[in-house]
């Protein structure tokens, strides 16, 4: 009986004595060793597939190695599934765009990861080099769309910690139908004025966590778009930019909704909005639901609680008709600090589908060291603890 209890314990004991060295190696790949130089004149695209076409290819867990430097990157997609699960991208460098704007403006993407599991990036910074672009736009010139600097599509396990991103020339960071992401530590950072520089963007994805970053640029700091669920955002430093918004909403009659989403523990400094759910005037089956803003700081902050349901930028081909994007159960929670305009409280809901079910609890807004002022059209909801301004719901 003795024996045989030591036969079956005895392969426990091996796995948790052996060195990790019998366990599957990781391989490394240096993007030098295939030809990348840390040269901005210099264009390691190729190199870095190839090194993307190894790591992919492997059995075994995978480490792409980018040194310090700056290497010079035009549009490209690291395409999946890959071989094995675990590939990290561990970047020293610095990965830049193409100086001019035309050779990689039209892209939909700078860099996409495509159905890929299990990929991770650690450090590094991408130089989007916007600053043309936006003089173009801003000029009225003939210009192209612009790229986004970093997407994952279709993609699930992913891990990005400590990654700055620069000037991208449109979203620095997108997700769209993704499922279990995680972001921490991540700096992004362009001009108040770029514009369509959100910070990070999420759609059509589930289980994405965003935390313990700064973002500071020309549109949202965070935008959350179309069947977005299950997502938390928390500690986030926010300004310049437009916020963090939920939207913008209900541009298709058929839409897939919002729901399960939490924001808290973030600050906005100087931004034109803090807490926003946005949506077109025009019929849709979209909707936004459970939502939970908590612990949150405003500074000097133009628009701290807005729902916008006439959403429409620079107010031209507008649809004005009636939102049918749905707002309901979506609670403000500890939101304090002070307004840049006197309404800091501001629900712009739907005719045809009010808001539902919104919660103030403990929200103190001033402007100019007096309560602020608040202002509701087609919402209802309830107060409770301290709220200032005082709830207009019907």
């Amino acid at each position: 009986m003795a024996r045989t209890i030591f036969l079956l314990i005895l392969p426990l004991f091996l796995f948790f004595i052996l060195p990790t060295s019998f366990a599957a190696s990781v391989i490394t790949y240096n993007v030098i060793n295939y030809g990348a130089k840390p040269v901005p004149s210099f264009d390691s695209t190729q190199a870095f597939m190839a090194a993307w076409t190894h790591a992919c290819g492997s059995t075994n867990p995978a480490t792409i190695y980018i040194p310090s430097g700056r290497f010079l990157l035009r549009n490209v997609i690291f395409r999946g599934p890959c071989k094995n699960n675990a590939i990290v991208l561990h970047m020293d460098g610095t990965l830049v765009a193409p100086a001019d704007y035309k050779v990689i403006g039209s892209a939909e993407q700078w860099i996409l990861f495509e159905d890929v599991n299990g990929v991770s990036i650690y450090g590094g910074v991408l130089d989007g080099q916007g600053t043309n672009l936006w003089a173009c736009k801003r000029d009225g010139r003939s210009c192209p769309t612009g790229t986004k600097s970093l997407g994952f599509r279709g993609s699930e396990n992913i891990l990005i910690s400590g990654l700055t991103s620069l000037n991208s020339q449109m979203f620095h960071i997108v997700f769209d139908g993704c499922n279990t992401v995680k972001v921490k530590g991540v700096r992004v950072s362009a001009p108040g004025n770029s514009p369509n520089t959100d910070g990070i963007h999420v759609e059509k994805s589930s289980g994405v966590s965003i935390f313990d970053s700064k973002i500071g640029t020309g549109d949202d700091c965070i935008s959350i778009g179309p069947g977005t669920t299950n997502l938390w955002i928390e500690n986030i430093a926010c300004g310049p930019g437009h916020g963090i918004s939920i939207g913008s909403l209900g541009w298709q009659l058929q839409e897939a909704g919002v729901h399960n989403v939490t924001v808290k523990t973030v600050t906005f400094t100087g931004t034109q909005n803090g807490l926003r759910i946005k949506s077109w005037a025009r019929p849709s089956s979209g909707f936004a639901k459970s939502i939970l803003f908590q612990h949150a700081v405003m500074t000097n902050v133009d628009n701290p609680i807005v729902i916008d349901q006439n959403y429409c930028p620079d107010h031209k081909n507008c649809p004005n008709k009636a939102s049918g994007v749905k707002i309901s159960d979506v609670t403000y929670q500890d939101i304090h600090g002070t307004s840049a305009t006197e309404v800091a409280v501001k629900f712009d809901c739907s005719s045809t589908t009010p808001c539902t079910g919104i919660k103030l609890e403990d929200i103190k807004l001033s402007y100019r060291s007096k309560v602020a002022e608040a202002s509701c059209n087609n919402a209802a909801g309830m107060a409770s603890g301290v709220v200032q301004p005082t709830s207009c719901f019907n």
